[in-house]
């Protein structure tokens, strides 16, 4: 089996080893292919204005001057062409990937790009307390990633589908059972803006999460990973409101299909 790793913490990040180490333990054809620096935020975005820049490191593996789908897209018409990999894992984030961060993340953006390119594609994240630098608990999905990961092989889930999977700010043998879950909301301000001075008194701005907010909703990924579970989340690219669509329907009129 062809493994393509990618992230958006950049080619450095410790969990990117982690994902070396996991991918390891399933196959021997690994190849890696990460941004050059942190691309966090980044969503699904494409390099188009500027010339992507591909810089080897050792055998199989590269760095892209890019987005993590820069680097997906690069491996797979690429670098890998004549052979297309057979899995795409992206991560493993430091930091948990759930609810409306699934819109703003690299990391789904890369297991997006595996998904539309056809490929069957999971994204890893690991929750983590920003508040404590150097606590993270990486030994988790390193120890129970393989199997994990075994197990979603193991189901022919459709195209068009993604999953995500964030484990949770715990040592391996104190996390919990793997919980299939849905898409969390966040509540509307979970993000907040920081308005500081510099050194000559001109203004500049952070952006940034909050913590702790109110309780997530039963069945969801932000429910799991509080009580300490393993959320594995379906996520399908095809955003399109099936409920809503009928609504429309019945409203312009519009019964047939095109």
């Amino acid at each position: 089996m062809r493994i393509l790793l990618t992230n958006d913490d950049g080619v450095e990040a410790p969990g990117l080893d982690v994902l070396q180490a996991i991918a390891g333990e399933l196959s021997d054809d690994i190849w890696v292919v990460a941004p050059e620096t942190d691309q966090s935020g980044a969503s699904h975005s494409l390099t188009l204005h500027e010339p992507m820049r591909l810089r080897k490191l050792q055998e199989r593996t590269y760095a892209v001057k890019g987005t993590p789908t820069d680097c997906v897209i690069m491996g797979v018409r690429f670098l890998l062409s004549d052979h297309r990999p057979d899995l795409v894992l992206s991560g493993v984030n430091a930091g948990q990937n759930m609810a409306d961060d699934v819109t703003y993340s690299g990391t789904i953006a890369g297991a997006i790009e595996g998904t539309l390119l056809g490929i069957p594609s999971i994204a890893l994240s690991l929750s983590i307390k920003f508040s404590e630098p150097g606590t993270a608990r990486w030994e988790t999905p390193m120890k129970l990633g393989p199997d994990l990961i075994r197990r979603l092989l193991e189901i022919d889930w459709p195209r068009g589908v993604l999953m995500n999977v964030n484990f949770p700010d715990r040592d391996p043998e104190d996390a919990g059972e793997v919980v299939i879950t849905e898409q969390g909301k966040r509540d509307a301000d979970f993000l907040q803006i920081e308005d500081r001075l510099d050194t000559r008194g001109n203004p500049y701005y952070w952006l940034g999460f909050k913590e702790r907010l109110s309780p997530p909703g039963s069945g969801t990924d932000l429910r799991a990973l509080q009580l300490g579970h393993i959320s594995v989340t379906p996520l399908n690219v095809n955003m399109t409101d099936q409920p809503t669509k009928e609504r429309l329907r019945e409203a312009f009129r519009s019964g047939e299909e095109v």
